[in-house]
């Protein structure tokens, strides 16, 4: 689905409009308490249906997001809507159809025939002064959509449609928007020394890829070849772990809630989805994303604990828990990225552990870094879009708990039964070197167990919008670099 920009609303919409708080309403509203205040509705049969939704004091982007998301929530079952956008900046009538279309998403694919598809939403209208002009201040915002919506479907495919061969095969259509694929399959990944995401998806008939997805970047009439964060330039580099199911492994994970491992490739997934906005909005800078992608099985070609893996960089690594997966593809990952493609920075996005859950809950991201002003700018963007990040610590005696001694490192700290986030944090710090690097754990965030005003049931595709913001602050012309925010915590 897309916003329809039109001057006037289609008949049979039922019409939505925002009002500030302190503005004019309606004696009929007032009269029922409703003041405009952030996430109020007011239902009202004047000569036609019409639902007035608060924006609170002032208009912002964010604020328009919470209301378009709260006119389709309120109005589920109604088949279209029309959104009175007029006399509205850009950015606001961008804003309420995004949070209209991001609350009004669903997945239907795996359904015969849903029982309630007459009651889904067809059609969102966007009700402007000039038409021509909101569909052109669409399309930067539409590209992003479009990446969100591919993460929110591949974190809700099941694992039997999305093996680490068929994620590949996936990225294969991506190449159309100029994006540029390399696949390393097990054979490769066994010469190039991978031993850590061998090793994971050693125990599966699914074998274990490394996916290289790379834009190159427009360039920018009168910008020079080699421009930092242009053609030939140092490109950030997205890493993403992409889990397409995780039994545990050998230490293996309870039967309950265990059909929900199918989302533990978000992190890739959010990876991909950045990279498709930046692809169709015609980005300038340069950019590559790396996925571990691995399925995390039992079977006789299973690692085990007490094993030693040595990875892609030579460090050996000891192997506690097989439930601890995530960080051992990351290693690979990382230290491959490192060497290889002489990053401006390393970020990488995972579902990493429970115990950021504990610490944060369902509403921020975990955020572990070396570097600062890389961590400032992603704490920014993250404000700037909605998807909420809290910097968390690497302490010295996070490291050190990971002695081994028998090896370099060891995966975890023994004798716990959720591995922890901060020790997670401090193994992986250990594979980028001196490159600038940050770390998400989007464990917790990356799906929503029921719907709200907000927000839509179901993955959530939280990543692609913070670092596309990210992108567009720091590495597009024009741009500004964040540089303002101090660096502290969220």
């Amino acid at each position: 689905m897309k916003p329809r920009f039109a001057k006037a609303a289609h008949p049979d919409a039922v019409e939505v409009r925002p009002l500030l708080e302190g503005g004019f309403i309606p004696e009929a509203a007032r009269a029922s308490g409703f003041a405009a205040r952030a996430g109020q509705a007011c239902e009202l049969w004047l000569d036609r249906r019409l639902l007035l939704v608060g924006v609170g004091p002032a208009w912002d982007e964010r604020g328009a997001e919470r209301a378009g998301a709260l006119a389709v929530a309120r109005l589920a079952g109604v088949a279209r809507i029309a959104i009175d956008a007029r006399r509205l900046a850009p950015d606001l009538v961008t804003g309420l159809a995004m949070g209209a279309l991001l609350r009004a998403w669903r997945e239907d694919r795996y359904r015969h025939s849903p029982a309630d598809a007459a009651l889904a939403l067809a059609r969102i209208e966007m009700i402007v002064d000039r038409p021509r002009v909101a569909r052109a201040d669409w399309r930067r915002t539409g590209a992003v959509l479009r990446g969100v919506r591919w993460a929110r479907r591949a974190v809700t495919a099941p694992s039997n449609r999305l093996t680490p061969a068929l994620f590949c095969k996936a990225l294969r259509k991506l190449e159309r928007l100029g994006l540029e694929l390399t696949v390393l399959k097990p054979g490769a990944l066994r010469r190039e020394g991978f031993g850590a995401l061998c090793a994971v998806g050693g125990g599966s008939v699914h074998g274990p890829r490394l996916a290289v997805l790379r834009w190159r970047g427009r360039r920018r009439r009168g910008s020079a070849a080699g421009d930092n964060g242009r053609r030939g330039g140092a490109p950030l580099v997205f890493c993403g772990k992409g889990i397409t199911f995780d039994t545990g492994g050998i230490s293996i994970k309870p039967a309950d809630h265990m059909w929900e491992m199918r989302a533990d490739m978000a992190g890739a997934a959010a990876c991909v989805g950045a990279m498709i906005a930046l692809a169709r909005r015609d980005s300038e800078a340069h950019v590559v994303a790396v996925l571990a992608l691995a399925e995390n099985a039992t079977g006789g070609g299973s690692y085990r604990p007490g094993d030693v893996l040595r990875s892609v960089d030579g460090t050996t690594i000891e192997v506690i828990d097989t439930d601890a997966e995530g960080r051992l593809v990351l290693a690979d990952a990382l230290g491959w990225a490192a060497r290889e493609l002489a990053p401006r920075a390393l970020i990488d996005l995972a579902t990493l552990t429970g115990s950021i859950v504990t610490a944060l809950g369902h509403e921020r991201a975990g955020l572990f870094d070396n570097d600062a002003a890389l961590a400032a700018r992603i704490v920014a963007a993250g404000e700037a879009v909605g998807e909420r990040v809290w910097r968390m610590p690497i302490g010295e005696r996070h490291r050190a708990d990971l002695r081994s001694d028998i090896a370099d490192i060891a995966q975890c700290a023994r004798g716990r039964m959720q591995p922890d986030a901060c020790q997670a944090a401090a193994l992986l710090a250990e594979f980028v070197g001196e490159v600038p690097w940050a770390h998400l754990d989007i464990a917790g965030v990356e799906a929503r167990a029921e719907a709200d005003d907000r927000h839509a049931a179901g993955a959530s595709g939280f990543g692609v919008r913070l670092l596309d913001r990210l992108v567009a602050r720091w590495c597009e012309q024009g741009g500004g670099c964040a540089d303002a925010a101090d660096g502290r915590d969220g």
